[in-house]
């Protein structure tokens, strides 16, 4: 039983592997398989993660929001999900808390985040690295 459950837990993490570091307040665009029929497409959902539900767990799922045309749209997606071709970080949002849920309430320009930069000394030290 245990050897099942190992080969299961490297699967996941293999592939959680495959997924770059996000958290709450960095733009994502995932690119989600959709079935209509017996087609199948790509379709891509960009916007701002609210939430990481059940971090490093198999059942782990992150919240994504987006405004289209005046409305909200959130999606829950399961992190270790076969329908996830790829997840992309747009940019980093610099946030001090875990659930942004206060975005519901606002909107346009009082929604934006700020972008978290890169600390100048380590951008310094990283271009002047000896090759």
């Amino acid at each position: 039983m245990s050897v099942l459950l190992d080969f299961i837990q490297a699967e996941s993490h293999e592939r959680r592997a495959s997924f770059p570091q996000f958290a709450a307040g960095d733009t994502v665009n995932v690119h989600v398989k959709i079935r209509e029929g017996n087609k199948e497409r790509i379709q891509q959902f960009q916007g701002v993660v609210l939430q990481r539900r059940n971090p490093n767990s198999n059942g782990e799922t992150f919240t994504v929001r987006k405004i289209s045309n005046q409305i909200g749209t959130e999606r829950i997606f399961p992190l270790l999900s076969p329908n996830i071709e790829k997840i992309e970080v747009v940019r980093r949002g610099k946030v001090r808390r875990a659930r942004l849920f206060y975005l519901r309430g606002l909107s346009g320009k009082a929604s934006r985040i700020k972008e978290r930069r890169l600390n100048p000394v380590a951008k310094n030290k990283a271009k002047t690295t000896v090759a």
